[in-house]
């Protein structure tokens, strides 16, 4: 974090904090989130907080930091743990449609913050490029072991599959009736095998989370 929003205060008390912070950005949005609210949220002093963070904005920023900083060493665990690229490609899709609420409606806070901050902004494309890497890397891998064979480059291809997948948060964050989570996941996976020219794909991954 650059300097001027760094505290050290606090130490494991003070991930529980943003833990709240969090929370209360959730439900009440960047605008509506006080130190008074995330006082009552976390079972903290008002001047614990400000010890912290110094200021509300600062309190905000920081937890919208570590909230993505966590999204990416999540993505990390998932493509760590699945050898196959396509069902990686799978894994990290399905990491992100089940997200909980919550982190859908920090995340859109987040994207909202970013448009009129300019650290949150470089902060913004730092985040989505090692956000995007363990998806890129699988389709890479799957076209040199010669699993893929894709009508597009593998940047183009990435770029398709997170910009959709986040218009889904957009959508369920607005509770629209549609589409559903499960019927946006079989769409968008159909697309994304005839994309990559998926070949032996196992049937488990096609039409449900299995």
């Amino acid at each position: 974090m650059p300097v001027g929003r760094t505290r050290r205060a606090g130490g494991e008390k003070r991930d529980a904090v943003l833990d709240a912070v969090m929370d209360v950005l959730a439900s009440r949005g960047y605008e509506n989130t006080r130190f008074a609210d995330v006082s009552a949220a976390g079972g903290v002093a008002i001047s614990t907080l400000q010890t912290y963070f110094g200021s509300r904005e600062d309190m905000i920023i920081e937890a919208m930091r570590v909230f993505t900083e966590r999204e990416v060493d999540a993505l990390r665990s998932v493509s760590a743990a699945e050898a196959d690229p396509w069902r990686r490609l799978v894994a990290l899709t399905d990491r992100s449609l089940h997200n909980s609420e919550g982190a859908r409606r920090v995340l859109v806070e987040f994207w909202r913050s970013a448009m009129r901050d300019d650290e949150l902004r470089d902060h913004s494309a730092e985040v989505l490029t090692r956000y995007r890497a363990p998806f890129l890397a699988a389709v890479r891998e799957g076209v040199e072991r010669g699993a893929f064979t894709p009508a597009h480059d593998a940047d183009a291809v990435t770029d398709f599959l997170l910009a959709a997948l986040a218009g889904l948060i957009v959508s369920r964050v607005q509770h629209h009736a549609t589409p559903s989570p499960e019927q946006f996941r079989e769409v968008l996976l159909a697309q994304l095998r005839l994309l990559l020219g998926v070949r032996n794909a196992d049937p488990s991954t096609r039409t449900d989370r299995g």
